[in-house]
């Protein structure tokens, strides 16, 4: 029998006919509803204005906000870049799409092209599809070539017309790259698009903008747009700062000040405004009835809350993200707690826009629940985070640090899938099984703080430590339980039993 990689070369079909013909409800021809998904980078829940929480200047999300279903505790499961992005586009868990950590340079890898994507779907199904902003699901050029016809450096890559783009006909995208002032862009050849003193935010909806008033009247179409800030540098457009300089700021209870806090929040503010720019525009192209319409975000940003910056942990700041779904007279304006992860996001939109769901999608899809059809709840996310696996050697680069580590703990007998984190996210209880390489000192700076080193010294163990936070009587999660064994407390005996579940889901075999 031949494997589905094995067929799609023998064959020579292409990955988007063998969907096609896979996907029984699929139409010739389609009438809508059109899809706007909008998400950004780094972009935690709290810093919404109807989250009571950041003290942000959000009027166009805290509108859309009233007339949206909104989730107020969707999950970045894996609160990193690369690994959130390849289970959006999936619906796969990162074990077994193999992004497990960011694509970068020294480290061989990227979503892999037989990989069935919504992008995929949207095409085979009659779409007009677009992507516009950061991928980063690419391997990164100088991980193949000394000299790469691209041109990008660092973790940056071209994604070239063909199956990598995963049924994105218009593209307008690059890897992945920081500078926001200066933002450059691939299309259709290795000649980079470089954009001169425009802020990134203001550049992609432009783009935007013109992708949807330029499009087929008679197809619907389907576009994705990735902001790159509020992620890291902490900066943005001078007019933005001067919303906040004379705003009182005051600071989370479990975080410490930080000089990154107004710059962060001017930089949201900047992509509200942006955002707010793009409804009105749907409202003048009589758009906005049929089309649906969602702001999310890849992780959320911890910003000294628990003496830490940036993603990767299980804390409220760094895997809570805001997710708000909207389509008129189809989605009826709520909120809701119930846990939704982002490995559930692509099957949902699927089944909302009634086209099957591919049976590699490992997801559940909500559609009923976001429609109102049923009452259908999930009662779990599935949170974890993964070590790098060690063992990438890249032309002519060095192991990064935590390559390095994870070499290093190779060595001594220690299999990469078996430490890190692992847990799950409810509606009032957030619970997490940490492992630790034993020798690892200063554990949680060392584990996520490059500039720091990863020095190990080891005897070739883990140790296992349980915290549980009752994140309704604890919302800031300064009080948790913490055992070594789950049956030491009832609650964490009860959701170990479900952690296994998911586990056994995800096909991971990390050990309770």
């Amino acid at each position: 029998m031949l494997n589905r990689r094995t067929f799609l070369r023998k064959s020579g079909q292409t990955l988007a006919a063998v969907i096609a013909g896979q996907l029984a409800c699929t139409r010739k021809k389609r009438t809508g509803p059109n899809l706007l998904f909008v998400f950004a980078d780094q972009f935690r829940k709290q810093a919404m204005g109807f989250m009571n929480e950041d003290p942000v200047i959000t009027p166009n999300f805290d509108r859309f906000a009233e007339q949206s279903l909104t989730f107020t505790n969707a999950v970045s499961t894996t609160p990193l870049c690369s690994p959130y992005r390849a289970m959006l586009m999936t619906g796969r868990f990162p074990m077994s799409t193999g992004v497990i950590c960011n694509c970068a340079a020294g480290i061989d890898f990227g979503l892999r092209k037989e990989e069935v994507c919504i992008g995929d779907v949207l095409k085979a199904s009659g779409y007009q599809t677009g992507y516009i902003g950061k991928w980063h699901l690419e391997n990164p050029s100088v991980n193949l070539s000394r000299n790469p016809i691209d041109g990008a450096t660092g973790w940056d890559a071209w994604t070239p017309p063909g199956p990598r783009r995963h049924g994105f006909d218009f593209w307008y995208a690059y890897n992945t790259s920081n500078d926001f002032w200066h933002p450059h862009y691939w299309k259709d050849s290795p000649q980079k698009i470089e954009i001169e003193n425009q802020w990134s935010v203001e550049h992609e909806t432009g783009i935007a903008m013109d992708f949807i008033r330029n499009r087929k009247p008679d197809q619907p179409f389907a576009l994705f747009v990735s902001w790159n800030p509020p992620h890291p540098p902490y900066v943005a457009p001078q007019k933005y700062i001067d919303m906040y300089q004379d705003k009182e700021l005051p600071v989370r209870p479990n975080a410490t000040e930080t000089e990154h806090r107004l710059p962060y929040y001017a930089a949201v503010t900047s992509c509200d405004d942006q955002f707010g720019r793009l409804m009105r525009f749907l409202d003048e192209q009589n758009l906005a009835e049929n089309t649906i319409v969602v702001f999310t975000s890849d992780h959320g940003e911890s910003m000294m809350s628990h003496g830490l910056m940036s993603k990767s942990w299980w804390y409220e700041e760094a895997n809570g993200i805001p997710f708000m779904i909207r389509m008129p007279g189809k989605i009826k304006p709520r909120k809701t707690n119930m846990p939704f992860a982002v490995y559930n996001f692509m099957p949902t939109l699927l089944g909302i826009m009634d086209l099957a769901v591919p049976k590699t999608a490992e997801g559940d899809d909500l559609s009923g629940f976001v429609l109102g059809r049923d009452d259908k709840e999930t009662d779990y996310a599935f949170i974890a985070h993964y070590p790098q696996p060690g063992d990438h050697r890249v032309i002519d680069r060095l192991a990064a640090s935590y390559v390095q580590l994870a070499d290093d703990m190779k060595k001594e007998g220690i299999d990469w899938r078996k430490w890190g984190y692992r847990g799950l996210k409810s509606k009032r209880y957030t619970y997490v099984v940490d492992r630790r390489p034993d020798g690892i000192q200063e554990y949680h700076l060392r584990y996520q703080d490059r500039s720091l080193g990863t020095e190990y010294k080891g005897n070739g163990e883990l140790y296992t430590v349980r915290l549980l936070y009752d994140n309704i009587n604890d919302p800031y999660q300064m009080n948790p339980v913490v055992a070594k064994e789950a049956d030491e407390h009832p609650v964490m005996q009860q959701l170990d039993r479900e952690l296994q579940k998911w586990l056994n889901r995800s096909n991971d075999p990390f050990p309770l």
